[in-house]
C-alpha cells in the first residue's frame, strides 16, 4: 500500500520542480531583457548631455576571433593629445586582453620610445605609428612586432579623459601618491591617500619627471586602471554605469557599436567584476636606450625575448 501511494507524490514533486524551475527561468529572461532596455535608455539620455569627440582614427579592421579562444578579446587602448588634426602621436599604448570565461583582463603597457618597424614607413617610435597611419598603423605595429591579435580597438584624448573620469566619478578616485609631483603635469600633487578629480588623475599617470622616467609613468597608468575599476565595482556606481557610457561615449572613439559596448560590459559590472594583470614591455634585461637622427632617443628592445613573454602573459603560446 505504501509503494501505491509514493509514486504520484514522487511524481507532483517533479512537475512541482519543474513548474518552479520553467518560472525561475522566464524570470531571468525577462530581468534580461529589462535590464537591457534599461541600459539603453540610460545609455542615450547620458549620450543627448555629451559633445563630440575630435578624434579621427581613420578606418580599422581588427583580427577575427581565435575559434580555440572564443572568449577573448584584445583591445588596443590608445590615449593621444588630440589638436582635432588626427596627427596625434600615442602618449599612452595598452593591449587589454579580456579572458570572459575566466574572469580576468590582463594590460600590457607598451613605452612609447621602443623603436619599433612601422608597416609601410621607416623604423620609428612605437608612438609614431599612430601619427603616420591611423589606428590601423598603430594595430598592425603591435601586431606584427609583438605577435598579438587585436580584435576592437578605444582612443581617447587627454583633455576628455578628465571630463571622463569627473562624469563617472564626480567624488573622485582615491590614489596613494607615494611622491610629490608638480612638473609639467598642471596640478600639484602630495604624498598619501588622496580622492584625485580628472585633471590630477591625468597628471598623476603622466608624471615623469623623475629617475624612473617613462617607465614610473606606465607603472602609475597602471595603477591608475586598477584604481578606475575599484570605483567602478562600488554598488552605487554599478546602475549609473550606462547613462556614464551613454555621455562618455562621445569622449572616446572605437569601433565597438553602442550597444556592443553595453552588452559586453554590463554583464562584467553585473557579476562583480573581473581580476586585473599587469605587464610592461620592455621586460627586466631586454633592451637598451639608443639615438637616431630621424628619431631621436628610442628603446631598442630583444623583439623575441620580448614576444616570449608577452605569448606566456596573453596565452598566446596555444593559439
Amino acid at each position: 500500500m505504501e509503494e501505491h501511494y509514493e509514486e504520484p507524490i514522487l511524481r507532483r514533486k517533479r512537475k512541482k520542480k519543474i513548474r518552479i524551475g520553467r518560472v525561475v527561468f522566464s524570470f531571468l529572461i525577462l530581468f534580461s531583457i529589462v535590464l537591457g532596455s534599461y541600459a539603453l535608455v540610460q545609455y542615450q539620455i547620458g549620450k543627448s548631455t555629451a559633445k563630440g569627440s575630435l578624434i579621427n582614427p581613420g578606418p580599422f579592421e581588427g583580427d577575427g576571433i581565435d575559434p580555440n579562444q572564443p572568449s577573448i578579446e584584445n583591445y588596443l587602448l590608445l590615449g593621444i593629445d588630440n589638436d582635432g588634426s588626427g596627427k596625434s602621436r600615442t602618449d599612452t599604448m595598452m593591449v587589454l586582453s579580456w579572458d570572459k570565461s575566466e574572469g580576468k583582463m590582463r594590460v600590457l603597457s607598451l613605452m612609447r620610445d621602443i623603436y619599433a618597424e612601422i608597416p609601410g614607413y621607416k623604423s620609428y617610435k612605437l608612438n609614431t605609428a599612430y601619427y603616420l597611419g591611423g589606428v590601423q598603423t598603430a594595430k598592425d605595429t603591435v601586431s606584427s612586432m609583438f605577435g598579438i591579435p587585436i580584435h576592437h580597438y578605444a582612443i581617447v584624448d587627454f583633455e576628455n579623459f578628465e571630463s571622463v573620469v569627473d562624469l563617472a566619478f564626480p567624488k573622485g578616485v582615491e590614489i596613494d601618491v607615494q611622491k610629490e609631483m608638480s612638473q609639467q603635469i598642471g596640478v600639484t600633487l602630495t604624498p598619501g591617500v588622496k580622492r584625485l578629480n580628472g585633471q590630477e588623475l591625468l597628471g598623476y599617470a603622466r608624471f615623469r619627471a623623475d629617475a624612473e622616467g617613462d617607465f614610473g609613468r606606465v607603472a602609475r597608468q597602471q595603477k591608475v586602471i586598477t584604481a578606475l575599476k575599484k570605483e567602478a565595482m562600488q554598488p552605487a556606481a554599478i546602475m549609473k554605469i550606462p547613462k556614464v557610457l551613454g555621455s562618455i561615449s562621445n569622449y572616446i572613439e572605437t569601433d565597438l557599436t553602442e550597444k556592443d559596448g553595453i552588452m559586453r560590459i554590463m554583464p562584467m559590472l553585473l557579476s562583480g567584476g573581473v581580476e586585473i594583470e599587469t605587464m610592461t614591455i620592455p621586460v627586466e634585461g631586454s633592451y637598451s636606450f639608443n639615438s637616431y637622427r630621424h628619431a631621436g632617443s628610442v628603446i631598442e628592445i630583444n623583439v623575441e625575448r620580448n614576444r616570449e613573454a608577452i605569448a606566456e602573459f596573453l596565452s598566446l603560446s596555444n593559439r
